[in-house]
């Protein structure tokens, strides 16, 4: 809707919102989220040419709060790309990348506490290999927590590099990307605590939708992606009525309907522009009046 009302709720250097403000005419309106201050100073820079739209510091967890408090109650659309940023991926010095070395830290939000360098050298073997398997799938996860405790009793693991090189000797070798991979997704997840509040922050999402709004949520993590399903599946509820019955006695309720079933995948063209998107998985929810089924 040209004057609908917008949120990209992980705005990042403004990519997708680009997209979106540029079909939005001057009474429309879109409201960009980002943990990341330098990621929002980058998306104001490439928003420059535009008027109509506010760049929020906050986590898109906290949404309804943010939206509250500059007095909006509903809206026409969100869009959430979780999970790590080409942004962030691309400024090396912020330690996500295995590839680099870097001080280890992987805080989408700077001004939080908790950083990768703190978990390394500062969990328990058991709850770091905890976190490893279950944020990582790794099935290594026994052994590189093992070996990251035993070398740090020497000294600290201070950069990506020293971990990744950690890993690395951890795990046999396996053609299926870089042996540290795994272990670098469980630990920035657990830094940024990405999966524990997100089934409750696509619910917060859906509510704050107008009637025939959409919520579109792209991830890349099959937890992210199983937390987002069960939401999507609980907000359009089930009703058990026999299926020759005119409407819905079972009172169940729904807030909306799923509109692909299956996530929408990148196409083989589009992996050969952009590998990033290998993983990707987009799933969208339509806002319905609350009512019964049928």
């Amino acid at each position: 809707k040209p004057d609908g009302i917008y949120v990209d709720g992980t705005i990042g250097g403004a990519g997708h919102s680009k997209k979106i403000i540029e079909k939005l005419s001057e009474k429309g309106f879109l409201i960009g989220i980002d943990r990341d201050e330098e990621a929002l100073k980058a998306a104001r820079d490439n928003l420059k040419e535009y008027k109509n739209f506010k760049l929020i510091h906050g986590n898109h967890d906290d949404i309804k709060k943010i939206l509250e408090e500059i007095g909006i109650e509903k809206v026409d659309g969100i869009l959430l790309d979780l999970g790590v940023s080409s942004y962030q991926l691309d400024e090396k010095n912020r330690g996500f990348s295995y590839i680099s070395d870097n001080k280890l830290d992987m805080r989408m939000d700077k001004s939080q506490k908790l950083s990768a360098y703190d978990i390394v050298n500062m969990y328990k073997e058991e709850k770091l290999a905890d976190i490893i398997y279950k944020y990582g799938e790794e099935r290594y996860s026994r052994r590189i927590a093992r070996n990251i405790c035993i070398a740090r009793q020497n000294k600290p693991i201070e950069t990506t590099k020293e971990l990744a090189e950690i890993v690395s000797k951890s795990i046999p070798y396996s053609k299926d990307g870089h042996p540290a991979k795994r272990t670098f997704q469980a630990i920035r997840i657990e830094v940024n605590n990405e999966i524990e509040p997100l089934y409750n922050t696509v619910m917060d999402c859906i509510n704050l939708l107008k009637t025939g709004g959409r919520l579109c949520i792209i991830t890349f993590h099959s937890l992210e992606d199983r937390a987002v399903k069960e939401a999507f599946k609980d907000a359009e509820g089930t009703c058990t009525c026999p299926k020759d019955l005119p409407y819905c006695v079972c009172g169940s309720k729904t807030l909306g309907k799923i509109i692909n079933k299956k996530p929408i995948e990148a196409d083989k063209k589009e992996l050969e522009i952009n590998s990033r998107a290998k993983s990707a998985k987009l799933r969208i929810f339509e806002r319905r009046e609350s009512a019964n089924h049928k």
